[in-house]
């Protein structure tokens, strides 16, 4: 027996459909490549989805194949994603921070028959262009008066001009809701990149839960910037959610410098912004030396690696600005977890809340969480014991495109994250570590999380990165690499001394090294694989 509800399928353009029909006339606006601002609205974008749908249509694009996007975060980027996939095709961003050749393996492996490039990429892709086996046209996307000139890429098309040649009639194609809508690839730090194909019922599921209160919280009346980009793990929903609710999207485009993002958040009034922490860091210093405020802007959410204490402070002590974590990953489409406040943590003192905030918050419903040890026994959640985090629910992989990687769930149908997660009876998870990044030292683990954000509360350091050395008493201890801010002279005893009565006395690093700068990977986190070659023959001086 069954119920007797209609059947009506979770399909990713009834986001864009909704928005046009119920908050038309909300505005999404977009600080170009071509450098101007561009206006228009949800109903404006749903009518050029539709044409871009025809224009693939006339291509030659067919249900089931995939469409390349090279592009930041614009109006015409977020027609694609509607536009591809309701003509009934998978819209696959592509990061173009990758090395070329990862970008190649990536759209080979997708057999991409149309890739979509923003004209800044014009170069890299007239570069790669003569290596990719599937592609059959390439489209700039941009108007004619900015056409790349001379780019040497055979079969080029004008973006503006196929949407021109097309009517806005066209009908979204209806599928199965378990159809394929979008792929993202892993940043493949280890071995070549995989891909993650998201269903069109998964992308719906996933916008329900980050438009919950205890999520994201979007609404209608929000102003929303994504600075953290739409080819890194789906802009964590943000153009689906904003849709959903009919949300003002704000689009930065190809800057991410603090001015201009600065600019953007006073000017159009935005009230909800979300980004990897070194975006924030370098708004931080913005707001320190301009004298600037945050002007409407209530809610930073930060994810891609832990927010030290001092920005979350700062953001909320000194400019009235809430910042909530959120944890999650591109098999996950991407959220797992946002720090709002529970009802249990409002009645605790400022200090203890603060604690809360600095973890990773707690799961969204759609979400089952673990915690195993290392023989996979279940670990209790008591706030103290660390496992590895494994999750499992409908926005979450089942397995890789074209079955890479092999069977990656356990007998339970859970997924290994590759964190290193303790989760608190209130339900809050405090990500202490990648299981690959985590230091075993005397049998005992070790957080290069907690160390690296008590290290950057230092006023005069930057940055900071923990990694774990051989030591042959040890196994591993820490090894701290700082660099400073301009100016600073603060030197390695400075540091031990104000990293003494925060962190446990064995945690303490064995040495301190001072750089110029640390190596960060294409999604903008530090990449500890880098530093590891840089520093696989180091000799701690407690080794000797």
């Amino acid at each position: 027996m069954l119920g007797e509800m209609q059947d009506w399928p979770l399909l990713t353009w009834r986001l864009i459909d909704h928005a046009a029909q119920a908050h038309g006339d909300r505005e999404i606006v977009t600080a170009t490549v071509e450098g101007a601002i561009h206006r228009y609205t949800w109903s404006d974008a749903r009518l050029r989805s539709k044409q871009l749908a025809a224009a693939l249509v006339a291509l030659g694009v067919e249900v089931g194949d995939r469409v390349g996007t090279l592009a930041w975060n614009t109006h015409r980027h977020l027609e694609s994603w509607y536009g591809i996939a309701g003509m009934g095709g998978v819209a696959h961003t592509v990061n173009p921070r990758l090395f070329a050749d990862q970008i190649v393996y990536i759209i080979n492996h997708a057999e991409d028959r149309v890739l979509l490039f923003d004209i800044s990429f014009a170069k890299l892709v007239a570069e790669i262009a003569p290596r990719l086996t599937t592609v059959r046209h390439f489209v700039a996307m941009t108007e004619p008066a900015h056409m790349p000139a001379d780019a040497g890429i055979s079969n080029l098309l004008c973006y503006e001009s196929l949407l021109a040649a097309q009517g806005t009639d066209f009908q979204w194609v209806m599928q199965d809701e378990r159809a394929p809508a979008g792929l993202c690839y892993t940043s493949g730090t280890t071995g070549n990149p995989k891909g993650v194909l998201y269903s069109h019922r998964a992308n719906v599921l996933h916008t329900f839960g980050a438009c919950m209160a205890d999520a994201l919280g979007l609404a209608s009346t929000s102003a929303v910037l994504p600075v953290v980009p739409m080819y890194h793990a789906n802009a964590w929903g943000i153009p689906y959610a904003a849709a959903a609710v009919g949300a003002k999207l704000v689009m930065g485009g190809p800057h991410f410098d603090p001015g201009t993002l600065h600019k953007l958040i006073i000017d159009e009034g935005v009230t909800f912004t979300a980004a990897v922490p070194t975006v924030w860091l370098g708004m931080l210093q913005f707001l320190e030396k301009t004298g600037q405020d945050m002007g409407a802007l209530k809610t930073v959410v930060i994810g891609g690696s832990a927010a030290p204490r001092m920005m979350i402070e700062a953001f909320q002590n000194k400019y009235g600005v809430r910042v909530a974590h959120a944890w999650g990953m591109t098999e996950m489409s991407p959220l797992g977890s946002v720090g709002t406040p529970s009802a249990h943590s409002l009645q605790l003192p400022a200090e203890k809340q603060l604690d809360l905030q600095c973890k990773q918050g707690r799961g969204l419903f759609g979400i089952d969480m673990k915690i195993t040890d290392d023989a996979g026994n279940s670990l209790p959640r008591d706030g103290e014991s660390a496992g590895h985090l494994k999750v499992r629910g409908p926005w979450i992989v089942g397995r890789y495109f074209k079955g890479d990687g092999g069977d990656i769930l356990d007998a339970e149908g859970y997924f290994d994250t590759g964190d290193v997660a303790t989760i608190d009876q209130w339900g809050y998870i405090q990500i202490t570590d990648r299981a690959k990044d985590v230091i075993k030292s005397g049998g005992e683990w070790i957080s290069s999380i907690e160390l690296e954000n008590a290290a950057v509360a230092h006023p005069e350091v930057a940055e900071a990165a923990v990694i774990g050395v051989h030591h042959p008493k040890w196994d591993e201890r820490p090894l701290l690499i700082v660099v400073r801010k301009p100016g600073a002279s603060v030197d390695k005893d400075d540091i031990l001394s104000f990293l003494a009565p925060r962190v446990a006395k064995w945690w303490l690093p064995d040495d301190v090294v001072f750089v110029e700068g640390l190596p960060h990977t294409a999604t903008g986190k530090i990449s500890k694989l880098e530093l590891r070659h840089q520093f696989r023959d180091y000799k701690l001086p407690t080794a000797a």
